[in-house]
């Protein structure tokens, strides 16, 4: 076996599902704007530290999830909710500017609560474990993946810095937008409000007609 087939399959296959715009691709967008770049930087760490783990999750019970309907119906379940959440909070509640600039300002100034704030917004993405579930069961069929330790975290961490490049990609691509960046910063919370609207629409409509 090549030892760095894990790595490159966790890679590309990281790339495919993370590459399109999404909550967290966005939202590091929308930190870098906000921020700058570095704390947007250190959001994006956090957030690939809990897509590791989401990966490695995925992957260790991917035959298990993968056998049992019932498993997948109720993680269907919460995505539904918990994107319906997060779609309310973009559109009501975090498009409301805030009058207390010091306040703001005061928080700008900690990175290390960018990085907890993107390992919670990725902790509350649900997508990629039943994402990586599903490919690394795929894979598997095709006798492309091996469930056994090395494999298993050399996928893992492939995903994770993926992940970082894409977020890195978003950050550096609308941070040099400064023509875009007034429109973008005014209007990102309907965009990203509007994304988890349609991911909250699509499980629903998995949930009906399963």
């Amino acid at each position: 076996m090549n030892p760095t087939l894990p790595l490159l399959l966790g890679i590309s296959t990281a790339v495919i599902g993370t590459l399109p715009p999404g909550l967290l691709n966005m939202t590091a967008a929308k930190v870098s704007m906000r921020d700058g770049r570095n704390r947007a930087l250190w959001f994006a760490f956090g957030a690939s530290v809990i897509v590791f783990f989401q990966t490695l999750l995925a992957v260790l019970f991917a035959r298990f999830i993968d056998r049992r309907a019932d498993i997948s119906a109720v993680l269907q379940e919460i995505g539904f909710v918990i994107f319906s959440l997060l779609t309310i909070y973009f559109l009501w509640v975090a498009k409301k500017p805030k009058t207390n600039k010091k306040k703001e300002e005061v928080k700008m100034r900690s990175k290390t609560s960018r990085f907890f704030m993107g390992m919670l917004l990725s902790s509350l993405n649900l997508f990629p474990v039943p994402y990586y579930v599903f490919v690394s069961v795929t894979l598997g069929s095709y006798d492309y993946f091996i469930f056994d330790s090395y494999f298993i975290y050399a996928f893992s961490f492939g995903t994770a810095i993926a992940a970082f490049l894409v977020f890195f990609g978003y950050i550096s691509f609308f941070k040099g937008k400064q023509n875009n960046a007034s429109f973008l910063s005014k209007n990102i919370n309907y965009i990203i409000g509007s994304i988890t609207g349609v991911v909250a629409l699509l499980t629903l409509f998995r949930i009906i007609f399963r």
